[in-house]
């Protein structure tokens, strides 16, 4: 780097912000036409900022005052807010939020995909405060900061944020951030605990303590008070998944439930299970609306997890092929499917589905309907055996919409038409885009 650019001021500058990125910072040019991310701005605003980092071909800069706010733009509820990095939309009003990932949501499919929507779905949303029921919170003791830390890391670092609560977690928990750390704190093994997983379920809340040594007896004392003073029941895990082991022989099993399909679905603490459970269960539903089973219907269910649309469309009269790569969700797919009355309608695989066979026994036979909910990297290795199998429809749920506008365009390649696409805003105040997709052959 030569010493003219080295030497080159900070700022303050000012800078008028034109629009969001994609992972929620403003975005705008400077003087010399050079696009410059700033984080808390919003799409209208002029800001004064300092720059932090300078690229090739992009600034980056700290805003250090809002010269003309946005209309859109409200106080963020949590005082943590542009420290944690927790959440990055806390400072836009609500239905612009839905509006940004919407319009991120519909650019992917246009510019990655060549497809536009025949209709634009209804947004699938549910309360945006103490709706997060799973979430995996860092844990590092580090005296000069009082103690020991519990919380989400920081915006754009490796630290733990120094938090006395959370607005997003379940308040079971984000109420007792203070109260762990506390708790954890005077631990024999508090500098050997790295993290600690959180799971909610409706009627009891599991945390996961990662322990890299083992809690002498004292230390498991103290955690057995603390969960049957609070209802927050620990689980102990010294190595991987299958280590983890609940601290007490009372701690109650995890479960929810999907009322408008009268099922209950248990889960263990590290399985996944969706974020918001009241959007979850809303997009379970608009997913069965759009799918339209009719009895005895042979629907193929991929990367169907442990059972959340698979035995709501059995309870719809559907005959469900449920295929899943984790050993553990089929096993608890077809434990909830009996304890539902639903085992002859639902047939859980084990199957890896990015390294598919097409002559798996899975997809033997006919399929009428299919209903796809891959992980963040899509679902391009099993398209094409959907595909071949000739649903009429496909509803596609997705956590990443370039992926989603990638799979969108191979269907459309095997003939299938783009009929709605919306968002599913399971992670409010988040940049996160999740989203629902139906496909007509």
């Amino acid at each position: 780097m030569s010493r003219r650019r080295r030497n080159q001021p900070a700022g303050p500058f000012e800078l008028a912000v034109e629009d969001l990125a994609s992972d929620a910072r403003g975005v705008g040019r400077d003087a010399d036409g050079k696009a410059v991310f700033v984080a808390d701005t919003l799409p209208g605003e002029r800001v004064r900022y300092l720059r932090t980092r300078r690229r090739r071909h992009h600034d980056e800069g700290r805003l250090e005052e809002v010269l003309t706010a946005s209309p859109e733009r409200v106080d963020p509820r949590c005082p943590h807010f542009g420290v944690c990095g927790g959440c990055a939309l806390q400072h836009l009003d609500p239905a612009a939020q839905i509006a940004f990932k919407e319009r991120q949501l519909l650019e992917a499919l246009e510019r990655i995909g060549g497809l536009v929507p025949a209709s634009v779905l209804p947004a699938v949303t549910g309360r945006r405060w103490g709706y997060r029921r799973r979430a995996r919170l860092g844990v590092k003791h580090v005296p000069k900061k009082g103690g020991t830390l519990v919380g989400f890391r920081e915006r754009g670092a490796p630290y733990i944020a120094v938090l006395e609560g959370c607005e997003v977690l379940i308040p079971d928990v984000g109420r007792r951030i203070a109260g762990l750390q506390r708790l954890l704190d005077g631990l024999s093994i508090r500098e050997r605990v790295p993290q600690i997983e959180v799971a909610g379920g409706d009627d009891a809340v599991a945390l996961v303590l990662r322990v890299l040594d083992e809690p002498n007896e004292a230390d498991r004392q103290r955690l057995a008070e603390y969960s049957r003073e609070t209802g927050l029941w620990f689980h102990l895990q010294p190595g991987g998944l299958d280590t983890v082991t609940p601290l007490l022989p009372e701690t109650p099993e995890l479960t929810y439930t999907l009322p408008a399909f009268d099922v209950r679905l248990a889960f263990r603490p590290t399985d996944f299970v969706q974020i918001h459970g009241e959007v979850n269960a809303r997009m379970v539903a608009q997913a069965i609306d759009l799918l339209e089973p009719a009895p005895g219907e042979r629907v193929l269910e991929l990367f169907a997890g442990l059972g959340n649309f698979s035995l709501p469309l059995a309870r719809r009269g559907a005959r469900v092929t449920a295929v899943e790569g984790e050993a553990g969700l089929v096993a608890r797919a077809r434990e909830n499917a009996r304890a539902n009355g639903l085992g002859d309608a639902v047939t859980a695989w084990d199957a890896d589905l990015f390294q598919p066979s097409a002559d798996a026994a899975w997809l033997a036979g006919d399929v009428d309907l299919a209903l796809l909910d891959p992980p963040r990297a899509g679902a391009a290795e099993i398209l094409p055996l959907v595909a071949a199998k000739g649903p009429r429809r496909i509803v596609y749920c997705s956590c990443h919409p370039a992926t989603l506008a990638r799979d969108a365009a191979e269907l459309a390649g095997r003939g299938y038409r783009l009929r709605a696409a919306g968002v599913v805003d399971m992670f409010p105040h988040t940049a996160h885009v999740e989203a629902m997709a139906l496909f007509e052959r």
